[in-house]
């Protein structure tokens, strides 16, 4: 359940999602809440048909649902095609983010000499920029974030606490980096000699998209040689890792926990499920979808949805089938036999 920090009624909803409705024009909305635990004073959505059977009983002031629901709704409704949409732009004006991003450098921050700073830039506390950086405007940086030499930050964007932007990495506009993110630390690059490894420099960059969002605790590691690329308006969940030299393109959004090899390059409108692996120097064709916990070894070249692996089932169950996985090749190797007997009689 969210609240607002500010006093909004039901017209100033309707006004920001441009629809309609019937109802109490001034009748004061303070959050927004599930269809179950809405009060008269809430707005609720209706975005998945699983939650139907709760719309009859809502005691929300309205709730914004698909028109083709709209007759089975006892209280005013907000109408639109895409209600999970409205509902996104309803949450940020009900964000209870607290106000931290005022103008300004603060005593303990460390910006070195000759580091651009744009107008309305706020650096928080215990932050370290070095040399060569250039912030946009109204860029933040939280608390105890660093940001390495001849990194170059866009308008716009926001680093929670705790952020690390190593040297030579570039972030577009309007990005936000949750707290934990490392952008541009070194790719996993070593070199074995038969007795031990020698590690390989990265002498590549990471280039970040305009409006790409970075998860907690994921990692985006620097090329080897050229750069790691992230396309626009690319959505990155927590504790995912990106190896060095991976492009993403345009749109694609992974959940938490993907992992992605080196030189995998992963097409646009693309959607990673939670856990999914991808082997390196693959290619992930534009409008490709791969559910959670899947591993991908092979290049995939028509759009679509992919999955691999078993769901859970009775440890007795899986034990059985996994005998029968190894005996899978002996099997197929007697049906062939068999086959070529059948044609030959």
């Amino acid at each position: 359940m969210t609240h607002a920090s500010h006093h909004l009624t039901l017209a100033d909803i309707a006004r920001h999602l441009d629809v309609d409705f019937e109802g109490d024009a001034d009748q004061p909305i303070k959050g927004l809440a599930t269809l179950k635990e809405a009060t008269p004073d809430h707005v609720a959505f209706l975005a998945n048909r699983a939650y139907l059977k709760d719309l009859a009983n809502t005691k929300a002031a309205a709730v914004l649902l698909h028109p083709e629901h709209g007759k089975h709704c006892p209280v005013p409704r907000l109408e639109m095609n895409n209600p999970y949409l409205g509902y996104a732009k309803l949450s940020l004006l009900f964000d209870p983010l607290p106000a931290w991003d005022i103008p300004g450098i603060h005593p303990s921050a460390v910006v070195a000499d000759g580091a651009i700073l744009g107008e309305g830039v706020s650096v928080q506390a215990h932050v370290v920029i070095e040399a060569g950086v250039v912030l946009g405007d109204r860029v933040v940086v939280g608390a105890g974030s660093v940001i390495g030499a001849d990194s170059v930050i866009g308008d716009d964007t926001r680093l929670h606490a705790n952020v690390t932007v190593c040297h030579g990495v570039v972030v577009g506009k309007r990005g936000i980096l949750q707290s934990g993110c490392v952008i541009g630390g070194d790719g996993f690059g070593f070199a074995h000699d038969g007795a031990g490894w020698h590690k390989i420099a990265q002498l590549g960059g990471v280039v970040l998209g305009d409006d790409v969002e970075v998860g907690s605790c994921s990692s985006i590691d620097r090329g080897a040689l050229g750069d790691t690329v992230i396309g626009n308006d690319v959505k990155i969940d927590s504790q995912v890792q990106i190896a060095h030299n991976v492009t993403i393109g345009d749109h694609s959004a992974l959940a938490g926990c993907v992992g992605i090899a080196g030189s995998t390059k992963v097409g646009k409108h693309c959607m990673l499920g939670g856990g999914v692996g991808l082997s390196g120097h693959l290619t992930i064709c534009d409008g490709v979808q791969v559910t959670g916990m899947s591993l991908v070894t092979n290049s995939i070249h028509e759009p679509g949805v992919y999955s691999s692996g078993t769901g859970a089932m009775s440890n007795t169950q899986w034990r059985k089938n996994a005998v029968r996985f190894k005996q899978l090749d002996e099997i197929a190797k007697r049906l062939s036999r068999l086959e070529k007997s059948q044609r030959r009689e």
